[in-house]
């Protein structure tokens, strides 16, 4: 059961984090697709979970140093959706703050009515839950 729960939840988290980033990506960008909205979703969870385990949990950073994880990981975040998309690294945060305002909403909405707890895979947890 802890499995299929497991899975439902990281499927329902990609989903949500996928809706986020083609809502995002359709206001900020003139080429827009959930296709692509799902690639980006993949990529960023992965750039953001490789960076925050290498430096992190690799390195082995402690005391003040260990913030520098995450902070490298959001570096690492923009540079992504920047590569995937075309403009400036300017429109690669407001991407990336649009895609995490929208979950935040999603999630605030689910979390409000009983069905999810506040957090979803690929973004930032700091800063959706904060």
């Amino acid at each position: 059961m802890a499995l299929s729960g497991s899975v439902m939840g990281f499927v329902l988290s990609f989903a949500v984090v996928t809706i986020a980033t083609y809502v995002s990506t359709s206001v900020l960008t003139s080429g827009s697709s959930i296709g692509y909205s799902i690639f980006t979703a993949g990529l960023t969870s992965l750039v953001w979970f490789g960076v925050t385990y290498l430096v992190s949990g690799t390195i082995g950073v402690s005391g003040y140093w260990v913030a520098l994880g995450p902070l490298l990981a959001v570096v690492a975040y923009f540079l992504t959706v920047d590569l995937l998309y075309e403009g400036s690294l300017v429109r690669a945060v407001g991407i990336s703050a649009g895609t995490w305002s929208v979950t935040f909403a999603i999630l605030f909405a689910a979390a409000y009515m009983g069905y999810s707890s506040f957090q979803a895979l690929g973004v930032p947890p700091g800063i959706v839950a904060g």
